[in-house]
Parts: C-alpha cells; sequence; structure tokens
C-alpha cells in the first residue's frame, strides 16, 4: 500500500509538470498572432493568457472524463500493474514536450499524452487494455477534421472581413480596427485552450486515484483540488512564456494583416470551445495551425505552399509514435525491474528535465529575443505583396477613365459647336 501512495504521489507530481510544460509549449497559439501585428506586447499577452488560462479550466470537464475513462479499459489491468503505466506513459509525454520546446517546434502535447500512455499500456499491460474506438472518435477523428474545419472557418471569415472593409475611393478601409479585436479573440483562443487542455491533466491524475482507491470509479468528475491545481500550474507555465516556441510562431506571422489575424483567432476559439463541450481532446496547435492557413487562403492573391504544409503534417504525425515509444520503453524498463524500474524512470525523467533545460540556457530566448525565426505555419501560405485589382475594381476603373475622358471631350465639342454657330 504504501508502494501504491508513493506511486500515486509520483503520478501527481509528474502529471502537474507536464500540465506546466503544456502551459509554456501552447502559449504561442494564443498570442503569437496579437504580438507579430503590434496588437500587445509580449509580457502583456502572456500574463493575459495565463490569466484565462486558469479561467477556462473551470469551465467544463467533459474532456477529463475522456481521459479518465475513455481511451483505456482500467477493468482490464490491475490497479497496482495500472499505476506504474501512468507514470510511463507521462515519461514519453514530458519527454517529447521538452523535446520539442528544446528546438522551438510548435507540437502538440495534447497528442505526446495520448501516445506516451498508449505506448506504456501497449508494453505494461495488452492491447485488449486499450479502447481503440474511443481513441478514434474522441482523438484520431478530431485531429483530422478539427485543423480542417478551423481553416474553413478562418477562411470564410477573412473573407467576410476583407468585403467589409472594402477601399472605395482611396478612403481608408478601417482594418486597422482588426488589431484591437484581436485583443478579444486572442483572450477568447487562451480561454478555450484553458478549458481543453488542462483538462487532459485532471484526467490523469483522476484516473490515478481511481486505480489507488482514493476516488470511486462511479465519479468521473475530478475532486475539486485537481481542478485548482491543475488550473494554477498551466496558467503559472503560460506566464512563463514558452518564449521559443512565440518565436517560431511570431515571426513567421508577422506577413498575417490585423484582419487575418483576428478571423484565425475567432476560428480557432470557436473550433475549441465548441468541441471542449463534446469531449474532443483537441491539439491546440493543429487547430490554430489550420486557422492560420485558412486565413491566409482567405487574403486576395493568396497561394499554398504544399511542400510547407506537408512538414508541418509530419510533425503532427510523429507526436503520438514517438512519444508513445518513449512511454512503451518507460513501461518496458518497469516491467524487467519491477519497483525499482519506477525509481529507474524516475531518475531518467529528473535526468532528461535537467539536461533539456541546462541545454536551453547555451540559447536563452526570452521576452526581448523572441521574435526572431520564421513559422512554418506563417510560412504555408505565400500572399502576393501588390495582388492583382478585383474585376470590381478594375470595371470601376474603366468607368471612371471612360466618364473622365467623355468630361474632356465635351467642351470641345460644344466649343466647335458655338464658333460654327457665330459664323
Amino acid at each position: 500500500m504504501e508502494t501504491a501512495a508513493l506511486i500515486v504521489v509520483l503520478v501527481i507530481a509528474l502529471a502537474l509538470f507536464f500540465d506546466f510544460t503544456n502551459g509554456f509549449h501552447d502559449t504561442a497559439n494564443a498570442m503569437a498572432t496579437p504580438i507579430a501585428t503590434g496588437a500587445l506586447k509580449p509580457k502583456v499577452a502572456v500574463l493575459l493568457a495565463a490569466s484565462l488560462n486558469l479561467v477556462g479550466a473551470f469551465l467544463s470537464t467533459e474532456v477529463s472524463k475522456t481521459i479518465s475513462h475513455g481511451i483505456i479499459r482500467e477493468e482490464q489491468i490491475t490497479p497496482l500493474a495500472f499505476l506504474p503505466i501512468i507514470f510511463a506513459g507521462l515519461i514519453g509525454a514530458i519527454t517529447w514536450n521538452m523535446l520539442t520546446w528544446l528546438l522551438g517546434l510548435p507540437s502538440s502535447s495534447s497528442h505526446a499524452l495520448f501516445g506516451g500512455l498508449i505506448g506504456a499500456t501497449l508494453v505494461g499491460a495488452s492491447l485488449a487494455a486499450i479502447d481503440f474506438g474511443m481513441v478514434l472518435s474522441k482523438v484520431v477523428l478530431p485531429a483530422l477534421i478539427a485543423p480542417f474545419t478551423a481553416g474553413v472557418i478562418a477562411f470564410l471569415v477573412t473573407r467576410l472581413a476583407y468585403a467589409a472593409t472594402r477601399r472605395y475611393d482611396n478612403k481608408p478601409d478601417g482594418r486597422d480596427g482588426f488589431r484591437w479585436g484581436q485583443i478579444f479573440t486572442s483572450s477568447l483562443v487562451a480561454l478555450a485552450h484553458g478549458t481543453n487542455d488542462a483538462q487532459k491533466t485532471m484526467g490523469v491524475i483522476t484516473l490515478a486515484l481511481i486505480m489507488a482507491g482514493w476516488q470511486d470509479g462511479d465519479h468521473a468528475d475530478p475532486q475539486t483540488w485537481v481542478i485548482f491545481a491543475c488550473a494554477l500550474t498551466i496558467a503559472l507555465g503560460t506566464y512563463m512564456g514558452g518564449w521559443r516556441i512565440i518565436r517560431t510562431l511570431g515571426k513567421g506571422l508577422t506577413d498575417v494583416k490585423p484582419a487575418q489575424g483576428f478571423s484565425a483567432e475567432t476560428s480557432t476559439a470557436a473550433t475549441i470551445l465548441a468541441s471542449s463541450a463534446l469531449g474532443f481532446a483537441l491539439s491546440t496547435t493543429q487547430v490554430a495551425s489550420g486557422s492560420v492557413i485558412g486565413s491566409g487562403l482567405g487574403r486576395r492573391g493568396s497561394k499554398v505552399r504544399w511542400r510547407t504544409v506537408g512538414r508541418i503534417a509530419v510533425g503532427w504525425v510523429l507526436t503520438l509514435p514517438a512519444s508513445g515509444a518513449v512511454g512503451a520503453v518507460a513501461a518496458l524498463i518497469v516491467v524487467w525491474f519491477g519497483s525499482w524500474g519506477i525509481v529507474v524512470d524516475a531518475l531518467l525523467a529528473v535526468a532528461i528535465i535537467v539536461g533539456v533545460f541546462w541545454r536551453s540556457r547555451r540559447n536563452q530566448v526570452d521576452a526581448s529575443n523572441a521574435m526572431s525565426e520564421v513559422a512554418d505555419s506563417g510560412l504555408a501560405v505565400k500572399v502576393k505583396r501588390n495582388p492583382p485589382p478585383t474585376r470590381r475594381v478594375v470595371r470601376r476603373k474603366a468607368v471612371t477613365r471612360a466618364e473622365k475622358k467623355r468630361v474632356e471631350t465635351e467642351p470641345a465639342t460644344t466649343q466647335d459647336a458655338e464658333s460654327k454657330g457665330g459664323r
């Protein structure tokens, strides 16, 4: 029993650290665009995102139920055997999050968690312990559909935004006003991120408590202290900034105009909030990237760089198997060495975290130098600097020239007629 209690404490500590990495890993999803367009200062944006992540964590628990009573069949595994599996799965997720953070890659923390848990379960338990129907309906299909849906919404909203602010007769078009609108829409994305992502850690901790017999399995809702702990941890991680990811996303999005940023953020927030209500555990990174690409296509004169889109998709596809492989190795160590395997895993996790952090200090990134690299998502759509005029503009210019020519020729015709009449 003492061993089980120790493992639960380790699982909770590791889960909260994953929650922390999730916060600084996904800050850029909400705040890279308003930082890039100048709507918000970097530190103000991060503080705002942290506050709204905290609030969002209290809005729903549907995604938490998907984790605690969804992808893994607890009845197929004995509680004492399942706790080390959860521990090993978290190691896989954290390892992938730390590595991609070091490299500045905006990968999916959600899929890293799912991959780690699935890989550890396959090795530590069996294939039958995974509910692949739930994985398909609640994880895989939303991962495929949500970015496309967000992109379509962003495309339509961008088209509407540009149509509503069309420039006439060289008058100001008012599109700079969208920069102020971005403050609201980016806040919605931060709120949605807290609503969806914080719940994943709640679900993991709730699952561990149920396995240890510290919570009734018939009650899937996370306990109040779990909600508070996860909300505060993801908010703290968000406030730390995740400047490496912001650097990657932010500079690449400088070509995104305020109207596009407004549209992309609106689409991202709407997609995530709707999915959270349905219990779909989405990747905020994938939804945000889909929205950015859709908003780019909605701007006139745009063109997709399919090679860049392909690189983004490869990164998405690699997250599940890569984190799953690490989770499987961690679970294998537990299978081989028993209780000592948990100690070995814990030491390896500490070594990975410290090693990555120490390596990151060689090339420190903070608020002062965060905007220096180019994001793949910002480069996925090429927009001409001076796109050709629309057919409406061409017709209007033709009418204007014809009118001007008529006005110029009328006085000459009138003067000729008067001179002939004088004779």
